[in-house]
């Protein structure tokens, strides 16, 4: 066990190399992964369910006691970056599969991996974990609905097949994982050092997936779909830590907030893409597994090197609850 927690943690720390890795060989040699895009559902519902199994009535506190921030973050993650996605396929002039794919990347909540990334940043972790929580919650509503007012003109948006399908991959998952920590926290705790290592291997299995079976599309669209998803993620990182500066928030907060609002679920973008779309359209996606994972280390890098002002005994108190084991043994 202690050996499969150091691989996990390993694992997960360098979870950008093996995305690239990954992506590259599935690009090289298509076909051995052709055959793991019918299981992209299965294995994202995989990754809710360790979500599910970490998430504890303290990543919610928050929301009730200090709403404020929670709700400029969610607020902003659901309208820079659907808008951002928008604006940004207009002007590259996407094709309508890559321009819809586009505008899912955006539309989709934050991503888990945001989480570490705030943590490493010496952001307000606390609040990351709550605004990845509860927009992944809203996520059946939002994501169909802003999808359908955005992308409907490139492609049809069917938004209640499409909300069936998050409550299948995300809520579902998730609620399974917390009711397996309700009633069987003994067995949870000594085994949740090695959820990333799950995680971690089933978005690289859904990421050699579609790479594999987006192979000649990568070369014929393979760089302007990068720019756009470089793009995007910019002005989400940007744009996330201006609004939070406006509204006067701390630099803790800031950076959570900038983090958490680049930052998106782009497993579940490629789920939707692949059931909902097209396999080029979840190519943005794609890139987004990537990209997201580059930019987020090489901010929280730079972020972690600079102070992010006092933090009080009660903000290091949460942020140490909402640390993930592996870096709260020091892993």
């Amino acid at each position: 066990m202690k050996m499969l927690e150091t691989i996990s943690a390993f694992a997960g720390k360098y979870f950008a190399v093996w995305v690239i890795l990954i992506a590259v060989i599935a690009f090289l040699v298509p076909e051995p992964f052709l055959g793991f895009g019918a299981y992209i559902a299965i294995l994202l519902g995989v990754v809710m369910f360790g979500m599910g199994l970490t998430l504890k009535p303290v990543d919610f506190k928050i929301v009730l006691t200090n709403p404020i921030p929670v709700l400029i973050g969610v607020a902003a993650q659901f309208v820079v970056m659907p808008l951002a996605a928008f604006a940004i396929a207009y002007l590259l002039q996407l094709p309508p599969e890559l321009a819809a794919g586009l505008v899912l990347l955006g539309c989709v909540p934050g991503g888990t991996a945001s989480n570490v990334m705030v943590y490493l940043a010496k952001g307000n972790l606390a609040l990351s974990v709550a605004m990845t929580s509860l927009s992944t919650l809203m996520a059946p509503i939002m994501t169909p609905l802003l999808l359908l007012l955005l992308a409907g003109q490139w492609l049809p948006v069917d938004p209640v097949s499409m909300f069936m399908s998050i409550i299948q991959v995300i809520i579902i998952p998730i609620a399974l994982g917390l009711l397996v920590q309700r009633f069987f926290p003994v067995i949870v705790g000594k085994s949740i050092a090695i959820v990333p290592l799950i995680s971690v291997a089933a978005i690289l299995i859904i990421v050699s997936a579609v790479t594999a079976a987006n192979a000649a599309n990568v070369i014929s669209a393979g760089f302007v779909v990068f720019l756009a998803v470089f793009l995007h993620n910019g002005v989400g990182l940007l744009l996330g830590y201006a609004i939070a500066t406006a509204m006067g928030l701390s630099e803790n907060d800031r950076r959570a907030i900038s983090l958490e609002v680049g930052m998106q679920n782009s497993g579940l973008g490629v789920a939707l893409a692949t059931a909902h779309f097209s396999p080029l359209a979840a190519l943005p996606s794609v890139w987004g597994a990537i990209w997201h994972n580059i930019s987020g280390p090489i901010l929280a890098t730079i972020w972690s090197k600079k102070p992010a002002g006092t933090e009080t005994a009660k903000q290091r108190k949460r942020n140490l609850q909402a640390a993930p084991a592996e870096l709260k043994s020091g892993k």
